[in-house]
């Protein structure tokens, strides 16, 4: 299911504890420094009720998220990742850059230091 179906940008904002992680990264440029607001990944994604099965030993650790961005970048998450009883990996659905709202397609962040994956932690 695409990300932007989850819920619309604004409802994010607006309805969804916002953490925030001020980032950087590196690009061929150089360093860039960035701030990044949003909920945490795991709280939109697990509103969704993912299917997991109760009677499936710790099936959740069996599902990936597949993201692609308009941008042309693409990643792959593990739910086990991203679960706070699991690796807890703090990636945001970002609904803010620098302040600036962002558009409905919004933006996700992950810690890693290259450029188009933010390094920090919320």
């Amino acid at each position: 299911m695409p990300i932007t179906n989850l819920r619309s940008c604004r409802r994010l904002r607006d309805n969804w504890q916002q953490h925030r992680a001020d980032v950087t990264f590196d690009c061929a440029s150089g360093p860039q420094h960035r701030r990044f607001e949003g909920p945490l990944l795991y709280y939109v994604i697990r509103a969704a009720r993912p299917g997991f099965d109760p009677k499936r030993r710790k099936d959740r650790s069996r599902y990936l998220l597949a993201i692609s961005g308009a941008d042309g970048y693409h990643a792959v998450l593990s739910w086990g990742g991203i679960a706070p009883d699991f690796a807890c990996s703090p990636v945001l659905r970002a609904t803010r850059l620098d302040g600036a709202v962002l558009d409905a397609a919004g933006l996700y962040l992950e810690p890693g230091p290259l450029c188009g994956r933010a390094r920090g932690r919320p």
